[in-house]
């Protein structure tokens, strides 16, 4: 924080009277560099409105801490918050602590208000934010009012369709000019499967039909070191994420080829081609290795797999309490992510329980605390890996990972485990059961035999198409059969909340299958 490297110092003092765009790996400051930057903007031009705004609630705490430090390091002064917001993407009515850029435009400019209920119903769960902004700026195309002199936006990705992202592009007209935009992202974080646009896309057309954003008429800036995570550890979150070493082959890749230079690996053999055998690794330039030199590689990263949810339980309680005990590790320092969002309060509760019984505090984030806090004082977090996201700890237990092994959307449950692994900065224990855990665990035996270089042929135009329909694509039928699922499911839930049916009224067998499928929620 105090050091910014060449790309990270750019990247906070070059204020570009237009969109910038900043690309980063998970732990390569992104989230430090724009609160550097609100903090810089608001010293240099005190009279701006600033915004700042993100997809996961947990991160305001950490943006209001790290705003508030910088601020008062450079101006010696508290922040103006009148002229700052750190704002949630979708917000709700509940006064300032609930707002959002949609909600306030949605009250600024007289327009119907979806929460995610009502959203989820008119556009479906997949849709629901990315509808709603939609239709409010059809509903109120060329009369929106400019609100902020300057947006940041953490985390983009979580905000992008294939082709287009009205959020962004909602938070695009609520500026005044020269429209300086900021966003910020890791495409490897997106657990929507959707890639992100071109800012061309992102921005669409004028009034003439040209081009708001034009490629080359943006600052691009790629922060291609990463502090958090050592280069065994990042090295095996992208080996798992693109399937390296998979059984079955490729699950995932990077349509241009320059993008694994972008963030930090270099050739180490071969030939960086379509079509071509190449080896890649990162380097001590973009890899620094003060973790390395201190601690043997198996225990900065470990995979364990057991034969019952009841061992991976013990085991990983045990080990909590041996960290507190005799590891000089405090709670804090201590994440816990279950992989498979559905699932999460029922899967961490047997841990929680027993750590409560020994006297360790504990809480799980956003359900026994405020949606806007993450890490409580002296209690050890448990997540789902959503809420996971943009946050980090010195230890990071990942739990239940057999779920991200094979299956369908697998491209996204790969990603699930890339976020998660990446959130530790220093140690993390990938844990999981049963056959899928041994065969995931036989895959990271592969990586490490490989000293944690990426040995693979980099496929084809073809074969990258053939990829992503194996892993990402369901045929026509299976997209109706998901998409009527997906209305049940919804109905269903809206005649519980409406009070029309009652537990009582589903017949006990359904009801122990359908707790049974969903891991016993």
């Amino acid at each position: 924080i105090a050091n910014l490297d060449h790309s990270q110092g750019q990247a906070v003092i070059n204020t570009y009277d237009g969109v910038q765009r900043i690309r980063g790996l998970a732990g390569s400051g992104k989230t430090i560099v724009l609160a550097l930057k609100v903090a810089y903007l608001h010293a240099m031009n005190p009279d701006w409105d600033i915004a700042i705004t993100f997809n996961s609630r947990s991160l305001k705490g950490q943006f209001e801490s790290l705003i508030t430090r910088f601020i008062i390091e450079r101006t010696k002064q508290e922040p103006d918050w009148d002229k700052i917001s750190i704002i949630h993407a979708w917000g709700s009515s509940g006064g300032n602590a609930h707002s959002g850029i949609y909600y306030d435009f949605c009250k600024d400019h007289g327009e119907e208000y979806f929460d995610f209920s009502k959203a989820k119903a008119k556009f479906g769960y997949d849709d629901s934010f990315e509808g709603v902004c939609d239709l409010a700026l059809k509903n109120n195309k060329g009369k929106i009012k400019p609100k902020y002199d300057v947006i940041l936006v953490d985390e983009a990705q979580d905000f992008s369709s294939e082709k287009s992202s009205p959020f962004l592009m909602l938070c695009y007209e609520l500026l005044k000019e020269p429209k300086r935009f900021v966003y910020a992202y890791d495409e490897l974080q997106s657990l929507s499967l959707k890639p992100m646009p071109s800012p061309e896309e992102i921005f669409g057309l004028n009034e003439t039909g040209e081009h708001r954003v034009k490629n080359g008429e943006f600052d691009d800036i790629v922060l291609y070191k990463c502090y958090r995570n050592s280069r065994p550890m990042l090295a095996t979150a992208h080996a798992l994420g693109f399937g390296i070493y998979s059984e079955c082959g490729l699950i995932q890749m990077f349509e241009d080829k320059n993008t694994w230079s972008d963030i930090g690996y270099n050739v180490y053999s071969g030939t960086l081609e379509k079509g071509e055998k190449v080896v890649l690794e990162r380097t001590n330039d973009t890899s620094p290795q003060f973790l390395e030199q201190l601690h043997p590689k198996d225990d900065l990263i470990s995979f364990q797999s057991f034969k019952s949810d009841d061992e991976q339980i013990e085991f990983l309680v045990n080990d909590i309490i041996e960290n507190l005990s005799n590891e000089e590790l405090l709670p804090r320092d201590i994440i816990v992510i279950n992989t498979n969002p559905m699932t999460t309060k029922n899967s961490v509760s047997k841990a929680r329980k027993l750590l409560f019984e020994k006297g360790y505090n504990n809480s799980l984030a956003g359900v026994s605390n405020s949606p806007d806090i993450f890490h409580e004082k002296d209690a050890i977090t448990f997540t789902g890996i959503y809420r996971a996201k943009g946050n980090e700890a010195g230890m990071v237990y990942v739990m239940n990972s057999q779920y991200c092994y094979d299956g369908y959307s697998l491209a996204r449950k790969r990603n699930i485990l890339f976020t998660a692994i990446t959130r530790s900065k220093a140690w993390v224990r990938v844990l999981g059961y049963g056959a899928q855990m041994d065969k995931l665990c036989e895959e990271y035996n592969r990586i490490m035999e490989k000293n944690y270089h990426l040995d693979f042929k980099y496929p084809t135009d073809p074969e990258m198409k053939k990829m992503n329909l194996l892993n990402r694509d369901r045929t026509t039928e299976d997209q109706k059969k998901l998409k009527s699922a997906k209305d049940a499911a919804s109905n269903l839930l809206s005649s519980f909340e409406k009070g029309d049916i009652e537990i009582a009224d589903i017949d006990p067998k359904v009801l122990k299958r359908l707790k049974d499928a969903m891991g016993g929620e």
